[in-house]
């Protein structure tokens, strides 16, 4: 996979993508990163990215002329849905992403669709705002990682590629590793344990050191039930449960029922 980023501070990306997940990606041939100074597409001597809005109100707008040479020269055609030019195959092309707090949510199920393309490319917004024909006629998606402000999109670009990267094939070392990650299943994973076996009075679960597979298994399935139901009820909602489930569910709530007697 290949993933282009448009910013004002290429700079913010040296650190993150030479370490962990991310530089495993690019090291194993998994991933290529390209973050592009959206300054060198500015417009006149000094390279102007940024206007004030029309209409009056606070802060500065980044114009669209500069994001749209940034994104065209990227991919080496036309991409803006301009009303006077040929129309343009949105199908053809590679997501283009704005990240933006008014885009739909980044969950795990959205990771994994934008893992299935070969190319994407984020443009990283600013607080201030971005003007609405680049959201309008050249973004395809939109995405943000919360709900709340950031100075820009750079944080959720990185956010992005972090969570892009670890489902690649051969990132993470243990081959299920992504797939058992809180929300890969729907669900919050469950408590994990290492050595010691006993740490300051406290032990790790029996279960664990039985070495009795099937027994581990459903622990940990209903341990992931618990927590989800007790932090994030709503995830239970949508994700697809079965009979076993459904039981161990009922056993948590028995207990909890059974505890709040004490």
């Amino acid at each position: 996979m290949h993933i282009d980023i448009v910013t004002l501070f290429p700079d913010m990306f040296v650190g993150p993508f030479q370490e962990s997940i991310i530089h495993k990606a690019q090291e194993i041939g998994a991933l290529s990163i390209a973050v592009h100074d959206l300054r060198v597409f500015g417009i006149g001597r000094h390279r102007q990215v940024d206007d004030v809005p029309y209409g009056g109100a606070a802060g500065m707008l980044l114009r669209p002329e500069p994001i749209v040479a940034a994104v065209e020269s990227i991919l080496d055609r036309p991409v803006f849905r301009g009303a006077e030019e040929p129309p343009v195959d949105v199908d053809a092309l590679p997501p283009i992403i704005l990240l933006t707090p008014q885009g739909r949510p980044l969950t795990q199920r959205v990771v994994s669709e934008l893992a299935d393309h070969p190319r994407l490319v984020l443009i990283c917004g600013r607080y201030e705002g971005i003007d609405e024909r680049v959201r309008q006629y050249l973004a395809t998606d939109e995405i943000s990682i919360g709900d709340y402000v950031l100075s820009g999109g750079e944080l959720a670009a990185m956010v992005v590629v972090d969570a892009v990267a670890r489902t690649l094939p051969g990132v993470l070392g243990y081959e299920r590793g992504a797939e058992e990650d809180s929300f890969a299943s729907g669900l919050l994973e469950g408590p994990q344990y290492t050595r010691p076996p006993q740490f300051r009075g406290r032990a790790v679960p029996d279960v664990l050191l039985s070495g009795h597979h099937a027994r581990i298994a459903r622990w940990r399935r209903k341990e992931s039930l618990r927590r989800t139901l007790q932090r994030r009820p709503d995830l239970l909602e949508t994700v697809e449960l079965n009979d076993e489930d459904r039981a161990l569910i009922e056993e948590i709530l028995r207990e909890g029922k059974h505890k709040g007697t004490h």
